[in-house]
């Protein structure tokens, strides 16, 4: 391939989206158009909120994006899930200044997949050699890359970026044909338990799974105000806007499943999810009235009855979360990768990531063991 050069974009919606989706792919929502461009024309994103969309492009000789990184210039570490507060306060205690940075990520969103958005796959270098560039032109702290596909994270080590890891949560398809099935491959305790915490959360409610054009006005009005009730528990303000809800079900349509609680014909609580080739992705949660086990039937135990139902092989949950496994779900490790220019800065974070990642690697076998499932299935 000739020599290829990055340039900056005025945001995602500055890309058209066939262009963009080339690189891009359908298995993962998280990355497509529609969803980044959602997040823009609602202004979840944008510079008043700290997430300045700069999309890093590397186009063929005819003008087209042959790769593509969802990149933001960020002037603070909200909503990232990868965190590096710790890594602030040492950059300014010494001296520097430790935002803007550079996060390639599909915000507000903890769920692995590419970073390096490929149509074709030898882009890849010059596309992680533009994002270096644009971190050294403007003097940025650092670029971080934050779960990224398993299958990238070679791209981010030959270019001698520093690897993290970190563990989340999934569940896995073992070619279950019902939740039965799911429950047999448990051991017997943990089923009866799972069978009890269903039976107690459900009493007296009616579940329904809505996508595409099923999902009218008023249900996103009672979702919004399942996601203001958590985020407001959990972080004091939403990341995302009233408007982006709509936005998403218009542009996603049949990918879109919202799985809600209902007592009396009256949405008291709701799980909002994205559907991708081979994984159902659990995000947004909330209720306005408690009822116990309720959070684990939509966002967990319906997930599965979805995930099966459709095929897919993987329920990803979201972000942390012990209490995942009892339900099934097991640790997995994710990865982000961070350029950091300043070599004694860089010495000192990688010295650091090395006893993170001892500890991280320990965690997981430990965690790993406790899994619920029968030892002869395990």
């Amino acid at each position: 391939m000739t020599a290829l050069i990055a340039r900056l974009a005025d945001g995602v919606a500055a890309i058209p989206a066939d262009q963009w989706d080339a690189c891009a792919g359908t298995g993962n929502p998280f990355v497509g158009h529609a969803f980044l461009a959602a997040l823009e024309a609602s202004g979840s994103v944008g510079a008043r909120t700290g997430w300045q969309p700069i999309p890093i492009v590397v186009d063929d000789a005819d003008g087209v994006p042959v790769a593509i990184a969802p990149a933001y210039g960020k002037s603070h570490s909200q909503g990232e899930y990868v965190f590096d507060h710790g890594w602030a306060d040492a950059w300014e205690r010494a001296g520097g200044a430790y935002y803007p940075k550079l996060q390639v990520a599909a915000p507000f969103s903890p769920v692995p997949g590419p970073r390096l958005l490929l149509r074709d796959e030898s882009a890849g270098p010059a596309l992680i050699a533009g994002i270096e560039a644009v971190t050294n032109q403007h003097k940025l702290s650092g670029a971080h890359a934050t779960f990224i596909a398993p299958s990238q994270l070679p791209l981010f080590e030959s270019a001698g970026w520093l690897i993290r890891q970190g563990t989340q949560f999934h569940w896995a398809n073992d070619g279950y044909a019902s939740f039965d099935d799911f429950l047999a491959a448990l051991a017997s305790r943990k089923r009866k338990a799972i069978r009890k915490e269903r039976a107690a959360a459900v009493e007296g409610l009616t579940i329904r799974h809505l996508t595409g054009a099923a999902i009218e006005p008023r249900h996103w009005d009672a979702f919004w105000r399942f996601y203001q009730d958590t985020g407001s528990r959990k972080w004091g303000q939403p990341y995302l806007t009233r408007s982006f809800f709509p936005l998403l079900g218009e542009a996603l349509g049949d990918r879109v499943l919202l799985i809600l609680a209902e007592r009396d014909g009256v949405p008291i609580a709701g799980a909002l999810n994205l559907i991708g080739d081979d994984t159902l992705y659990g995000r947004y949660w909330g209720c306005t009235e408690e009822v116990p086990f309720l959070h684990f039937e939509l966002c967990y135990y319906q997930a599965i009855d979805a995930a099966i139902a459709r095929g897919l092989k993987t329920v990803e949950a979201g972000a942390q979360g012990e209490h995942k496994l009892a339900r099934g779900y097991v640790p997995v490790p994710t990865w982000s990768a961070h350029y950091i220019p300043d070599r004694g800065f860089r010495r000192a974070i990688a010295d650091f990531l090395a006893r993170e990642r001892a500890s991280v690697a320990a965690d997981q076998e430990y965690l790993g063991e406790l899994t619920p499932f029968r030892r002869s299935t395990s």
